[in-house]
């Protein structure tokens, strides 16, 4: 008997230990660039707000209608995606990027329609991701009007789908590469728009620093910046 205790008392504390690593490892973020945080936060075109369970960017000018529930990458600080849809937001659209569960978007079972709600006068929704928010946006795609990946790919199939799709990926990649996004564009539909960013890296598709496993960029920050919200931006008028 005070074997088989002490074998449970073993099993339990093992559990307990793993359960507290995991927890911490979860809450270490890539923090936010504060620097490029604060440029969005004193443009006067664009309004940011902490709804709780996520970070909604709204045009203080005319909207067009249209918004994107954006998840971020795995354990990346959703602050760190505001600089990437800045000038989006400034042109009008609507952009709510989300706090996943555990920081981690594999964990996060909530429905678009949560974060739907912060934006009630958009009509017309996209749902994005960058990296491991991406895969988790393509199983949430048969809900939105559009499709938006940043460094990313489905691993589920949408091809079949009549959804608008926008992937923008770059060359120098060093996790979600060239290599294994087109690997991956037979999950997408025929009409889907494929963009790469000559010499951008993974972590341009936000505002947090270096990744870990991530090539050099051969572009600066800004011009990486530039080129993906130009893409956005055109893809954005095809939803309205």
């Amino acid at each position: 008997m005070n074997r088989a205790l002490r074998w449970t008392a073993w099993v339990v504390t093992v559990v307990v230990v793993l359960a507290v690593v995991f927890l911490v490892y979860a809450n270490i973020v890539m923090q936010g660039t504060r620097s490029a945080a604060l440029r969005v936060w004193r443009d006067d075109r664009v309004a940011v707000r902490d709804a709780g369970d996520s970070v909604v960017m709204t045009p203080t000018g005319s909207g067009d209608g249209t918004g994107i529930v954006f998840i971020p990458g795995a354990k990346v600080d959703p602050y760190a995606y505001m600089a990437t849809f800045r000038q989006v937001v400034a042109s009008g659209t609507t952009v709510v990027i989300t706090k996943p569960t555990l920081n981690l978007a594999f964990f996060d079972t909530r429905p678009l329609s949560t974060f739907e709600a912060h934006a009630p006068s958009v009509r017309t929704w996209a749902v994005g991701g960058h990296s491991l928010g991406g895969v988790r946006a393509c199983q949430l795609a048969q809900d939105a009007d559009g499709l938006l990946l940043l460094g990313s790919y489905c691993a589920n199939d949408v091809a079949r789908s009549s959804i608008d799709v926008l992937s923008v990926s770059g060359s120098r990649d060093g996790l979600s590469t060239p290599e294994k996004v087109v690997a991956a564009r037979h999950l997408l539909p025929t009409t889907a728009t494929l963009v790469e960013i000559e010499g951008a890296n993974h972590a341009d598709f936000g505002a947090y620093g270096d990744q870990p496993g991530d090539r050099t960029a051969t572009i600066s920050r800004a011009d990486a910046r530039a080129q993906i919200s130009a893409a956005v931006e055109d893809w954005v008028r095809t939803l309205r």
